[in-house]
């Protein structure tokens, strides 16, 4: 079987709109969501809920 070039499920992290830290990691199937993934996780270094985008992991 020959590997695709683009993998379907991709690793991302997300990063908190306060204090733009990437403080965590996921997984997401490209072929389900197209769109930006957000959710609103506890921050560490602001002590708060806050609202944590979706970007690439380095």
């Amino acid at each position: 079987m020959a590997k695709s070039k683009r993998q379907v499920v991709e690793l991302i992290a997300l990063q908190c709109d306060d204090c733009k830290r990437r403080n965590y990691t996921t997984s997401k199937n490209r072929r389900n969501t197209q769109e930006k993934l957000e959710f609103k996780k506890y921050c560490p270094h602001d002590r708060k809920h806050t609202v944590h985008k979706e970007t690439r992991v380095k």
